[in-house]
């Protein structure tokens, strides 16, 4: 059975649909970097996703090449993610997609290693062609944070935001957005698949006590 990061780590994947309180662990991701409206058609966003999953796949398929992994286990590819800001907003502003910036990540298994994420860039260019030079292996620390599961459309999300900083304020804890620390999305609905209105996103914010 494959290793599923969504199953083994649910308090960080399947959250309820109420806030709460987590610590998150650093973790290493394959990340791109871009601005803009994620949803142009052919645009930077959904080219950025391309590289993602080739270079995702390039080493959750590595143990058919000659290439080994040391420590290598058979693992599902998690979710893709995005960490998301407008520049003077703290927050989202989902009226204004066009200010965006992002950086798109999937996760990576403890022990794929920068020499590891190197190999794989480089022969996803080889072997599919794409090339992935932009991708960039990112170690990130969120640390204390609030989180909830959001159901429905991307443009609804004020709603549960709010849930959100009011669960907050009630418990003694407040936003503590930074360029380090920023609004974050786990995409745990395949929108190709599934409807608007029954899409699940994580999000998640970071926080300090007041």
């Amino acid at each position: 059975m494959a290793f599923d990061f969504k199953k083994e780590y649910k308090e960080f994947y399947m959250p309820k649909n109420r806030p709460e309180i987590v610590t998150v662990p650093k973790a290493n991701y394959i990340a791109v970097r871009g601005n803009g409206d994620p949803n142009q058609e052919g645009g930077a966003y959904q080219q950025a996703i391309g590289i993602l999953y080739a270079v995702a796949y390039t080493l959750k398929m590595s143990y058919k090449t000659d290439y080994k992994i040391a420590g290598f286990f058979e693992y599902v590819v998690p979710p893709l993610e995005g960490f998301w800001w407008q520049e003077g907003i703290e927050g989202v502003d989902y009226s204004n997609k066009n200010t965006f910036h992002w950086i798109s990540v999937i996760r990576l298994p403890d022990f794929i290693t920068k020499e590891n994420f190197d190999w794989a860039v480089e022969t996803a260019l080889k072997k599919k062609k794409l090339d992935c030079s932009s991708a960039e292996f990112l170690t990130i620390d969120e640390g204390l944070c609030v989180q909830i599961m959001h159901l429905g459309s991307f443009d609804s999300e004020p709603d549960t935001v709010a849930l959100m900083d009011d669960y907050l304020e009630k418990n003694g804890y407040e936003n503590d957005f930074s360029k380090a620390r920023l609004h974050h999305e786990i995409y745990m609905s395949d929108a190709r698949k599934v409807p608007p209105e029954k899409w699940k996103t994580v999000i998640r914010h970071p926080i300090k006590k007041k």
